[in-house]
């Protein structure tokens, strides 16, 4: 049989509660304040997500420079620096800040340590907006590692109290290899008290992991730029799949079915449940016969709307 026989749906996939709450933040700004909405990069990182909410009047920018006095700001659910925040108050924005709830919990924390002299080792990706956020959250004292090998290269004046945090969406498995490294060398360090790689992304990864054993190739809808749908494409070769990461379902190729009786679909946390629609409506026009979703962790998470864009509106938070 040349063509895909059954598809196996991830659960959970796709949309997070901190992308929820992302998005809606910008499309309530809209509704109440009307176009455009300044947006201090994509919302998250997924290109028919920025691409709708563009079409809404959404206008996604790097530099605040670009935004107009008075107008209305979003910080995207990835989080910002210190600095950032200060530039926007002292440009008299009106912000509304999208940063999600578990990334904001890493950044108290720094705070909060720094204040007692704590240096940190983040683990996460370099050039990453989360990881350049939650780093810009102190002038100095945060030392980035990417891998096992950085660990070694770390320096930190004896006796200096030392603790980790970790970017949200890394691979649990790589995350938690990085951070034996780091316990080898600095036995004292201290961890959170909760791990701050964010549930939703655990969940995925754990779906990622019943599913790819059982099936011959694995799509993974995410954008490139998606760190979390990246690594649940990584994780699906490592157990053994042929995986394939897709912005939209004209990205599939037929050749990547050929043989393949048994097909898994996933999405990252950024990625809509209409692109996995489409790709399924893609994959039955290959020959695919049958949809099956399998049992997954429920998720019943939600985080509340800043003040100002809720049912009971309080007004704008300045600065």
């Amino acid at each position: 049989m040349n063509a895909p026989h059954e598809v196996l749906l991830a659960e959970p996939r796709g949309f997070c509660a901190g992308v929820d709450r992302a998005i809606e933040i910008v499309e309530r700004a809209l509704a109440k304040f009307g176009a455009p909405i300044y947006v201090r990069h994509e919302i998250v990182h997924n290109t028919y997500v920025v691409n709708d909410l563009k079409h809404k009047g959404a206008i996604f920018i790097e530099d605040l420079a670009e935004v107009p006095p008075g107008a209305t700001l979003v910080f995207s659910a990835h989080g910002v620096s210190q600095a950032v925040r200060l530039e926007a108050a002292e440009r008299g924005f009106s912000v509304f800040d999208a940063t999600c709830p578990l990334v904001t919990k890493v950044h108290v924390e720094v705070a909060k340590l720094a204040k007692l002299g704590y240096e940190f080792i983040m683990i996460g990706h370099k050039g990453h907006p989360e990881v350049e956020g939650t780093m810009g959250q102190l002038e100095h004292g945060i030392h980035l590692v990417e891998d096992v090998a950085d660990v070694a290269l770390v320096d930190i004046a004896p006796g200096q109290p030392l603790a980790v945090v970790t970017q949200t969406t890394l691979s649990v498995d790589d995350a938690a290899e990085i951070l034996a490294a780091v316990q080898r060398r600095f036995p004292d360090v201290r961890q959170p008290k909760q791990q701050d790689i964010c549930y939703a992304t655990q969940n995925r990864q754990d779906a990622v992991k019943v599913l790819a054993p059982g099936v011959d190739v694995l799509v993974v809808v995410g954008s490139p730029s998606s760190s979390n749908s990246n690594r649940l494409r990584e994780l699906a070769e490592r157990l053994g799949a042929d995986a394939y990461m897709v912005d939209a379902a004209d990205d599939l190729q037929a050749a990547w079915f050929e043989g393949k009786r048994r097909v898994g679909v996933t999405a990252g946390a950024s990625a809509p449940e209409v692109l996995v629609q489409q790709v399924i409506e893609r994959l039955r026009a290959l020959g695919a016969v049958s949809v099956r979703t399998l049992a997954g962790t429920p998720e019943t998470v939600h985080f509340p709307l800043p003040l100002g864009l809720g049912d009971k509106s309080m007004g704008i938070v300045k600065g």
